[in-house]
């Protein structure tokens, strides 16, 4: 028995000498190829990653001038309230100005009366000259017409009194009047001023906002354009490399065949049910979302796991590690091949324990959680997939 297990192991160990010598002799091992294809997925999503930050920048730089267009927008929209305002302070206004320039005419008319009855007071002086109250008291011819006349005088009196007093206050009243026009003539004239300056202005500065939130909606579709197409080509990339993997796991089961040794190792996630790697909530489920970077819907390719930063990440299933590194977007990624066409990957790691070519086992330690990458807060992003497409985990664990 011990010899037939050291002969296989012996037809085991050529078989797999003499593949890379003969691949060697045409072209790049299919190891060779795999580290290429993995270095130019690794480059792709570094790219990425530098995008989706650009595109983030332009997100926020777009919203950025939405909210001061906004911001303009409502100072305009106060500025239109303190115009309607002052429209019915002009309203107002002008009816006052109605009513002071009745006022105006009375006193004007008053001020005329007034002239012209001194004017006619001139007259009978000139005419019949200026008799004096002392002369009119003498020419009474009895007591009773003197004291008639002493009563006359002193109403007389009184009344020129009063006409003088009139006069001057009729003056004084249309000066009043008239300053009060001129003032508010003056004082419509600078809040009308006012009003188009504020309109001016402000329509000009929300036309060049609204110019420069065009111009960023521009900039941001274009980015965003450009990150859609990078992430087709990296699920390209990802997709050729998990074809290579797919290649070397039948060219060992090949191998293995040939040496008459069944294939080993604890590859029980190939059956398609694996074990949670860590225990936390599910913040962002497999499938379309919005992007919490902002800019356009984005489709998850696993499962957000929130976790205290540190926590103990293990392995869903057993199988080999095809890469354990920094990986764009995902910072410290672990890929662990499954067999069968299965894979399960590990991203926004704060630790790596395992390195790439390792075999691990189900529940093993291989990483801890972290907020590595394109991250917004510490958790596990879960993948499983199969011939290098992702699908839904959920349904998978157990």
């Amino acid at each position: 028995m011990k010899r037939l297990t050291l002969h296989r192991a012996v037809c085991l160990i050529l078989a797999v000498t003499l593949l890379p010598a003969s691949a060697s002799a045409s072209g790049p091992t299919l190891e060779q190829r795999i580290a290429a294809q993995r270095a130019r997925a690794a480059q792709l999503q570094m790219r990425l990653h530098a995008k989706r930050v650009e595109l983030g920048e332009a997100t926020l730089h777009y919203q950025d001038l939405q909210q001061q267009l906004s911001q303009t927008n409502a100072a305009i929209g106060a500025v239109n309230g303190r115009i309607d305002s002052l429209a019915a302070q002009q309203a107002s206004t002008q009816r006052r100005i109605a009513w002071n320039a009745i006022q105006l005419d009375a006193a004007r008319r008053s001020l005329l009366l007034h002239d012209e009855m001194l004017k006619r007071r001139l007259v009978d002086i000139y005419e019949y000259g200026d008799l004096s109250y002392v002369d009119a008291l003498i020419a009474a011819r009895s007591f009773s017409e003197f004291v008639e006349r002493w009563e006359d005088l002193r109403l007389l009196i009184a009344a020129n009194q009063r006409a003088v007093r009139a006069r001057k206050a009729a003056e004084a009243r249309v000066a009043t009047v008239e300053a009060e026009l001129e003032g508010t003539r003056l004082q419509l004239q600078q809040e009308e001023q006012a009003q188009d300056e504020a309109r001016s202005q402000l329509g000009s500065l929300a036309d060049e906002r609204r110019n420069l939130v065009t111009l960023a909606g521009v900039r941001r579709r274009s980015v965003a354009t450009q990150v859609a197409e990078m992430e087709d080509l990296s699920a390209a990339e990802e997709a050729s490399l998990e074809g290579l993997i797919l290649e070397r796991e039948r060219e060992l089961e090949s191998q293995q065949r040939a040496a008459g040794i069944a294939g080993g190792g604890d590859h029980s996630g190939a059956a398609g049910m694996f074990s949670w790697p860590v225990t936390g909530t599910i913040t962002s489920p497999f499938g379309w979302r919005s992007n919490p970077f902002g800019g356009a819907p984005e489709f998850h390719q696993g499962l957000d796991i929130a976790a205290p930063s540190g926590t103990t990440v293990t392995a869903a299933a057993g199988g080999t590690v095809i890469m354990a590194q920094w990986y764009g977007g995902y910072g410290n990624y672990i890929l662990i091949d499954h067999g069968g066409g299965y894979s399960t990957g590990y991203g926004h790691l704060s630790a790596i324990y395992v390195s790439t070519g390792q075999s691990v086992q189900r529940g093993q330690a291989i990483g801890a959680v972290g907020s590595t990458g394109q991250s917004t807060g510490p958790h596990l992003h879960f993948e499983v997939r199969i011939a290098g497409k992702p699908v839904d985990p959920a349904p998978r664990l157990h």
